[in-house]
């Protein structure tokens, strides 16, 4: 498979070198200072509190060039429509591994609706300067599949082929028929998540605060109480119906939890807040055309 990685952070940099080592025929999409960085070093990963950093050379560009039978975009939510022009004068399915809260229809207004496909990247680690400290395979992460799915929730042919090519190059996959509820779902607790954390300074510093978890909470249950369809994935359900005295020592839990700490939930810079306010008003837009 010919397959361009558009997005070089976390998520980008592991599928470029593991669909690389796989065997495809892998390009890497990067601009600025690290693109130079990859082009100096290669990608450079290391597990979460390791000294060994392993290089790896995987071709890079710093726009698509030609062809390719799957462009992957995993870039911040609020960059994707600076980008779309771009893909739309590449060719190929375009598999959107994104925080994506609007729905297929503005991506393929720009790219031709029969090349989208949505999904969300589940791999998860932190950027240390230019290395890659991918998240430790804890069971929760083992148990987590990364989802895919085409946008009217058909079981393609092109879809069984990029899960199969996924799961060989070690990527715990599953096509996924209801993928936009998915991510309409998931921006509803993430976006609340998101804004608590970056409120307090950091996914520890809520959990010590059970007030601010407990508002957290109320956000969430607002925003799944808004969905047109019960919540999904089906376990985020419990967040609606549990009662609060159990869920809120459960978040703080997950708060101070390697998984929490080592994600995008730490990141305060301001693409992360960006990407944060896009998604808010994403679902405000969808509750709105109801």
């Amino acid at each position: 498979m010919k397959l361009l990685v558009y997005g070089a952070g976390v998520l980008g940099s592991q599928l470029a070198v593991r669909m690389h080592e796989a065997g495809h025929d892998v390009t890497l999409l990067a601009r600025g200072e690290r693109l130079a960085a990859l082009r100096r070093d290669g990608v450079l990963l290391a597990a979460p509190d390791s000294p060994e950093v392993r290089a790896v050379r995987v071709p890079v560009v710093d726009r698509p060039a030609g062809d390719y039978d799957l462009i992957t975009v995993l870039v911040r939510t609020h960059q994707v429509d600076g980008i779309l022009p771009s893909l739309a004068d590449a060719g190929g399915d375009v598999l959107f591994l994104i925080n994506w809260a609007a729905g297929p229809e503005p991506l393929g207004a720009v790219i031709g609706r029969e090349r989208v496909l949505l999904g969300f990247g589940t791999n998860g680690g932190t950027m240390d300067g230019h290395v890659v400290r991918h998240r430790a395979a804890n069971l929760l992460v083992r148990l987590t599949p990364m989802p895919v799915g085409e946008p009217d929730g058909r079981v393609t042919p092109r879809l069984t082929r990029i899960v199969g090519e996924f799961r060989a190059a070690g990527f715990n996959t599953k096509a996924e028929p209801r993928m936009d509820d998915w991510l309409r779902t998931h921006a509803a607790f993430e976006v609340p998540l998101g804004q608590a954390v970056h409120a307090a300074g950091g996914p520890v510093a809520l959990s010590g605060d059970p007030a601010a978890v407990r508002r957290m909470l109320h956000v969430i249950r607002q925003n799944l109480a808004a969905m047109p369809a019960s919540p999904y994935p089906r376990g985020f359900t419990a967040l609606q119906t549990l009662p609060e005295g159990l869920l809120v020592p459960v978040l703080r839990r997950f708060l101070r939890s390697d998984t929490a700490v080592n994600s995008g939930l730490s990141a305060d810079s301001a693409a992360a807040i960006g990407e944060l306010d896009h998604l808010a008003a994403q679902l405000r837009a969808r509750e709105s055309a109801r």
